[in-house]
C-alpha cells in the first residue's frame, strides 16, 4: 500500500540534536519560533536541520542567549552539522526560525528589544 505524505505548505519545521552530525535526541519546532537558550533544549543542541517550503524562510543563529551578540543569517533550507565555532569562533546560543523574510534591521530590533514579532512562538 502506498503511504501519502504531505508536507506543510505553511510552517518551517526545526529539528534540533543533541549531538554534532545530526545524532542523539532530537526535538521538532514547527512554525515561527524562538528558542531563546539553546542550553535548556536536550541538555544543548548541538545541531540542527531547518526546512521551509517558503523562499523567504529565515534562521538566524545568535552567539548568546535571549536573541544577543553577534549573529549570522542563514535562507532558505539549511542544515548544520555543527554549532561549535560556528559566528566568528563563537557557539550557537539561540535562535529565530522563521518563513518570513526578517531584514538586517528587524534582526537588530529584535536583538535590541529581546522580543520576537507577534505570532511567533518562544521557547
Amino acid at each position: 500500500m502506498k503511504k501519502t505524505v504531505h508536507v506543510s505548505q505553511t510552517y518551517p519545521r526545526l529539528a534540533v540534536y543533541s549531538e554534532e552530525g545530526y545524532r542523539g535526541r532530537s526535538r521538532v519546532y514547527r512554525g515561527n519560533t524562538g528558542l531563546r537558550n539553546l542550553d535548556n533544549i536536550l541538555g544543548g543542541v548541538e545541531s540542527l536541520r531547518f526546512f521551509s517550503t517558503s523562499s523567504n524562510a529565515t534562521l538566524v543563529v545568535f552567539t548568546r542567549p535571549n536573541f544577543q551578540g553577534g549573529f549570522r543569517v542563514f535562507r532558505g533550507n539549511t542544515n548544520l552539522r555543527d554549532l561549535d565555532d560556528l559566528i566568528r569562533g563563537n557557539d550557537v546560543e539561540s535562535l529565530i526560525s522563521t518563513n518570513q523574510r526578517l531584514s538586517l534591521e528587524e534582526i537588530r530590533a529584535i536583538r535590541r528589544n529581546r522580543t520576537l514579532p507577534s505570532g511567533y512562538e518562544l521557547i
